[in-house]
């Protein structure tokens, strides 16, 4: 016999009980987003590598170590998407729709290869949410605005704001030498990764998960002390809005993106009932990245949800949304029973399109088929023999209680409506 072949590690199966779950988020996620006035947009999963690349940068993990890429039959490399801004931002590129404002987000799988662990997968989904043309911090407090009342809609708890302000380039450029010098002068206290990091990409040590660290990054000289007047300005801003909408915040310093096209601010819901994978929702200002690949310059913003992250964090704080079961599983014995069953069940479906409905297939005995419809969690069951047919009746059983009553054919709809 064959060896069955399984799925590759890190890319998980979606399976049916969970399923429904997923379905209700997504839901949610699409109300909440459509109330503000964003639109979805779809790209390819494959793009070109080059716009990675030149987006993320050639040195750095995600690019080296985790991008899934390969060469077609033209010989042009091609890579399986590790996030959606870069895609996002050539599609609004190249259809001409940076001209004017936009409100978009998509949603969908996202690939690393990274080392597979509980909250991080090789194939992930996300949520990811863009606004083009918008300058000035009022969009930057939408975007936590609309993030906020994603978690109110879910019914989410147990996640906290983390905001920061990366400032200007000339700013932020300045600080870096502050802090190159500052981590000079404590070198032999620095992990691995940050003596890596010193020279090409300081900031991103500030955002080391080594705990060993924690103490030297505190006591760091802070981004937020050496902002241009105009990024605090408008940070002011941003913060007096928040307040103003009742929404809680921390202020963290070390908050950064380690990318030149991020400014101004940055933002991160953060939860502690995750373990270490604490990041639900990170989002910021990447004015600089359509100028990168090519574009006239444009503002940017936007963030991202991790989906698999976000249903763990439901289940983990008991906030799972109520999934609707089966509302009628019909019964039926013999071949004419069975006919007028089918039929039965296409007149409900037209009837009452929202009603969920299964119709017994593969024939079987009453009990047989009474099992499987427990087995549904229908809510009740619609019984038909050869005395219902000759009068035009149907039994139904209400599951819950194990009560039986006799409904005719033409009150049927009525009935189940009620």
């Amino acid at each position: 016999m064959a060896e069955i072949i399984r799925s590759i590690r890190g890319m998980n199966d979606i399976l049916p009980e969970v399923t429904p779950y997923w379905q209700a988020v997504e839901s949610a996620l699409k109300q909440v987003l459509a109330s503000y006035g964003y639109q979805e947009i779809r790209f390819p999963i494959v793009e070109k590598t080059e716009l990675f690349c030149r987006s993320i940068g050639e040195v750095t993990d995600i690019v080296e170590k985790e991008m899934y890429t390969f060469e077609d039959r033209n010989g042009d490399k091609l890579t399986l998407r590790p996030e959606g801004t870069a895609g996002c931002v050539r599609a609004a590129m190249q259809n001409g729709m940076l001209n004017q404002t936009q409100r978009l987000w998509y949603m969908g799988p996202m690939f690393r290869h990274e080392r597979p662990q509980k909250g991080r997968y090789r194939q992930f989904h996300q949520l990811g949410v863009e606004a083009y043309g918008f300058s000035g911090p009022d969009i930057d407090a939408e975007m936590i605005l609309i993030t906020a009342r994603i978690w109110k809609v879910l019914g989410l708890t147990g996640a906290t704001l983390q905001i920061n302000s990366l400032g200007s380039t000339e700013a932020r450029l300045a600080y870096r030498d502050v802090l190159v010098a500052y981590f000079e002068a404590h070198q032999d206290e620095l992990d691995e990764d940050s003596q890596r990091r010193l020279h090409t990409n300081p900031l991103r040590i500030l955002d080391s998960k080594n705990p060993d660290m924690q103490a030297l990054n505190d006591a760091a000289p802070k981004l937020i002390d050496h902002l241009d007047d105009e990024s605090r300005q408008e940070f002011d801003v941003l913060c007096q809005s928040l307040d103003a909408a009742g929404i809680s915040y921390e202020i963290n310093p070390r908050l950064v993106r380690g990318l030149d096209y991020y400014g101004k601010t940055v933002f991160e819901w953060v939860t502690d009932q995750l373990g270490s994978q604490g990041t639900i929702c990170a989002g910021g200002r990447y004015d600089g990245l359509v100028s990168q690949l090519g574009g006239k310059g444009a503002t940017a913003i936007g963030f991202a949800i991790g989906i698999e992250r976000l249903i763990s964090l439901l289940e983990a704080t008991n906030a799972l949304p109520t999934i609707e079961k089966i509302d009628v599983y019909i019964v039926a014995v013999g071949e004419a029973s069975a006919k007028q069953a089918a039929l039965l069940a296409e007149q409900l479906r037209d009837q009452i399109p929202q009603l969920k409905l299964i119709s017994h297939c593969g024939g079987g005995s009453f009990k047989s088929q009474f099992k499987r419809a427990d087995r549904s969690g229908a809510r009740w069951t619609l019984i038909l023999g050869e005395d219902e047919i000759a009068q035009q009746v149907v039994g139904v059983k209400t599951m819950a209680t194990g009560e039986q009553e006799t409904i005719a054919w033409n009150e049927l709809v009525h009935y189940l409506k009620q």
